[in-house]
């Protein structure tokens, strides 16, 4: 009996029916370079053209009256999708709801024929030998925190709060830094590799560095989105080799398909930017989790603070809690803001003094809420917020006196007048960080003000009298640490419609209150009651666990799982009922919605629905929405064969950060 040679490919389309496996033949002209994890161009018949693919399995089957469309080319004879990253992206697209080849787009880089070629004719590489001055100085950092060596050898999943009062200098690295470099080069002595992820550049530089300093250099490999195509793909390929790596980078370095994986670590794990905004808008922390028990590594959450989705994981016992043998915390003062304090008086008397002192020997950093001038305008005679003529946006100054500017549009509010009381004057409320620079150059006149904010970041500042004006996120480091740190802004902080916004404040004060040098003061000024005092004793466990708890009882995320729907009443309502039937454990209270709201499409009724469902029914909850997409994706496609404008009306996201309960209940 014949048999004829079958590739099964999964095709790179963003169509939710076209994810799965499609069969093909292989010509015998192709066999030659067909195999596993190679790229491909097929036909789609239903289309009638040519896509993009790769061959994720080969079979051999009787010749049969079955038609089969034949392979068109191989693109590249380089298998660049191993079968582990395969199973790894279809989970995770499984458990999101989205389509494997989503994820995959996000972590193999497109080919570049040049690299290519490159790496082929390269000597393949070698593991690098490491010194024994190596291996002991990690071995010394790793027994500051008992039982971390023994998890990262046993492959389990610990969360650690990192040390502080270890501000950077050229020659010594961050404590977090050490912390995690250490841990990889323990992995690296074993021949085994480690992928190590932070939220941004700032802090994978820091870790390139630390890394360098321990004498690693060789066997670190940085993948980022700042990266050249080319580059980015060379160190791609690098890591298809079968050679023990450290991988540093940002969200997506979490799938990078390294040799024999034995530790995943984040930091910072609450950071936002470690979610992907993409579809399936899948987080680096839920990745890594499936990552781990896909491959058996051991795996790291690390920061200053803890994320409540951790702390739940640590509450079920199914992630172990790590703490240093000797902790060590910043010296942080509550300090309170006396009523109708704005403007520099916003600044209290202690806080201020210990400003001045400080200075004198060396940089202070004032962290603000906001970048810019004024961050919001308003009319002098009514004291309503100015808005926009055009699109009624809210207006905000790049300096005193300068022509308004709306921030939604972009255009000048050239001779504004009050749509209320038809009031021309404008008063500045609130200061962003460039007025607040400004006022402090006039109450420490000689002394150097240097802002950092989003659209101007500073990346280091020397040790030098200076006051550092930074918007959270953007402070710069200071070799030795900062001299004072002033906390301002708190209360406004806290007003942002975020059901995690006391979570990240507390992350956001926490990373600035680690920049302190040693027994230097942190002051907190305005903000009491639990979440200043977690801030001054420094038990961020203990608040992320309180927060779980009353979110447990209000069946809020991380207690629970969310899915959004989106899309017009009709799609929203067949994916609900559908989902119903599916799960009829689910209960009423816990579908919201759907609710009516602003769509791509005005002409549509856009509506949104949000459910809320236990963690033990993720895998059905994920299956009946991602059948619904499919199924109003096929209506849309019938629709088009009809005449119609085919197009998907259903949008489905999982465990989105940024959810409000309220508007949907």
């Amino acid at each position: 009996m014949t048999t004829r040679r079958i590739a099964r490919v999964l095709l790179d389309s963003p169509l939710p029916q076209l994810d799965r496996l499609f069969d093909y033949a292989i010509p015998d002209d192709l066999a030659p370079t067909a195999r596993e994890g190679v790229r491909v161009r097929v036909p789609l018949r239903a289309a009638g053209r040519i896509v993009d693919g790769y061959i994720v399995e080969l079979s051999d089957e009787p010749s049969a009256d079955r038609p089969l469309s034949a392979v068109d080319a191989v693109v590249s004879p380089v298998p660049v999708l191993p079968r582990r990253l395969y199973d790894l992206a279809r989970k995770v697209a499984d458990r999101s709801a989205g389509s494997a080849s989503d994820v995959l787009r996000l972590v193999v880089p497109r080919r570049m024929v040049r690299a290519e070629k490159a790496w082929q004719s390269a000597d393949r590489a070698s593991a690098p030998p490491l010194g024994a001055d190596t291996v002991e100085r990690a071995a010394h950092t790793l027994r500051e925190f008992p039982a971390l060596e023994e998890a990262l050898a046993a492959g389990t999943r610990a969360a650690i709060t990192a040390p502080t009062g270890r501000a950077p200098t050229p020659q010594t690295p961050s404590g977090w830094v050490q912390m995690l470099a250490a841990s990889a080069v323990s992995l690296l002595a074993r021949d085994r590799s480690s992928i190590l992820v932070v939220p941004d550049h700032r802090d994978l530089d820091q870790l390139e560095q630390g890394l360098i300093a321990l004498g690693v250099a060789d066997a670190v490999v940085r993948t980022d989105a700042a990266q050249s195509a080319p580059a980015r793909y060379a160190a791609y390929l690098r890591l298809l080799e079968p050679v023990p790596s450290i991988v540093i980078g940002n969200r997506s370095a979490v799938y990078a398909p390294v040799h024999d994986l034995g530790l995943i670590a984040l930091w910072d794990d609450g950071d936002p930017l470690l979610r992907e905004p993409l579809s399936p808008g899948v987080h680096a922390r839920d990745a890594a989790l499936v990552r781990q028990e896909q491959e058996h590594s051991a795996l790291l959450f690390a920061g200053y603070t803890r994320s409540t989705d951790v702390q739940r994981l640590v509450d079920i016992g199914w992630v172990t809690e790590i703490t240093a043998r000797r902790p060590t915390s910043p010296r942080v003062v509550l300090t309170p803001l006396r009523e109708g304090e704005t403007g520099a008086a916003r600044i209290p008397s202690a806080a201020f003094t210990a400003a001045r002192d400080a200075v004198r020997t060396g940089p202070v950093l004032i962290q603000v809420a906001r970048p810019g001038y004024a961050p919001v305008l308003a009319c002098a005679d009514c004291r309503r917020p100015a808005r926009c003529r055009s699109c009624g946006g809210p207006l905000h100054a790049a300096a005193r006196g300068a022509t308004p500017v709306c921030a939604a549009c972009g255009r000048r509010a050239d001779a504004w007048t009050c749509a209320t009381c038809a009031g021309t004057r404008l008063i500045l409320v609130g200061s962003g960080s460039r007025r607040t620079a400004e006022e402090l150059g006039r109450a420490f006149p000689g002394i150097r003000v240097i802002v950092s904010d989003s659209e101007h970041q500073v990346h280091d500042v020397p040790a030098a009298p200076a006051l550092v004006v930074a918007t959270r996120g953007a402070e710069p480091f200071v070799p030795g640490g900062y001299r004072a740190v002033l906390l301002l802004d708190g209360e406004r902080m806290l007003l942002a419609e975020d059901l995690r916004i006391a979570e990240h404040c507390l992350r956001w004060w926490s990373n600035a209150a680690a920049l302190a040098a040693p027994g230097a003061p942190v002051h907190l000024v305005g903000v009491a009651g639990a979440l200043g005092r977690a801030l001054a004793t420094w038990t961020q466990p203990a608040f992320a666990r309180a927060e779980l708890a009353e979110r447990a009882e209000l069946r809020m995320p991380p207690a629970v799982r969310v899915a959004a729907l989106e899309g017009t009443r009709a799609s929203v309502e067949a994916a609900l009922a559908a989902l119903r039937e599916d799960l009829p454990r689910l209960r009423a209270a816990d579908i919201l919605g759907p609710v009516p709201v602003q769509t791509e499409t005005p002409h549509e009724n856009g509506v949104r629905a949000l459910v809320r469902f236990d963690y033990h029914d993720g895998a059905d909850v994920a299956r009946s929405l991602r059948a619904a997409v499919v199924a109003d994706a096929l209506r849309g496609r019938r629709s088009r064969t009809r005449g119609g404008a085919a197009r998907a009306t259903l949008r489905i996201r999982l465990d989105l950060p940024d959810l409000t309960l309220e508007a949907h209940s």
